[in-house]
């Protein structure tokens, strides 16, 4: 197999697999830079915080439930319930459907609601990076093998001193070395 031949499917492997896959490696990137940054950020969900304070009697009791009912309606009235729980005595904590929940202090009535929305692109970017299904699964080892396809066609396609002889080598190897330097350090 000639140099010619072997740059010429380069390119074309490089440049047809390249295009094909520009939209997971964006949903990649995305959720990649999302899921770094989660400590200081929730990259799925944005929070809202509201406090209150009720009178509506929410203490263990067999009406507790209608309580609760009732009490979203002031404070909450788009929400609906799904379930709820004492991890103290004297706080309740309300679950919410979407995963908002209501936490209230069952002596004095004073509580606040976690409103929970979903943050547009990067709820669904993560979800897909977390491989949701069994044929997103799938999509990802070819997307992951797409990338190792195209780091080696990538080898073939300049030659000369901006190839792989010469600064793309230079390139590749520091490419190499950052990340080995930090498993280093951080394996230390």
């Amino acid at each position: 197999m000639s140099m010619k031949f072997l740059r010429r499917w380069s390119r074309i492997l490089h440049r047809d697999v390249g295009y094909f896959f520009i939209g997971t490696t964006l949903i990649y990137a995305l959720s990649g830079i999302a899921l770094n940054h989660i400590n200081d950020w929730n990259p799925n969900y944005s929070v809202e915080l509201k406090s209150f304070t009720t009178d509506i009697p929410l203490q263990k009791n067999p009406e507790v439930e209608q309580n609760i009912k009732q009490l979203l309606e002031e404070v909450a009235p788009k929400s609906a319930y799904k379930k709820h729980y004492y991890p103290q005595d004297d706080i309740l904590k309300i679950f919410l459907k979407g995963g908002s929940t209501i936490f209230v202090n069952t002596e004095t009535g004073q509580g606040q609601i976690e409103f929970l929305k979903k943050r547009l692109v990067f709820y669904e970017v993560n979800y897909l990076h977390y491989n949701p299904h069994k044929w997103w699964m799938w999509f990802s080892d070819f997307f992951a093998g797409a990338l190792i396809l195209l780091a080696i066609t990538s080898f073939f396609m300049v030659k000369g001193k901006k190839g792989m002889w010469g600064r793309g080598g230079i390139y590749t190897a520091i490419g190499f070395i950052i990340p080995l330097l930090f498993l280093w350090y951080l394996l230390q």
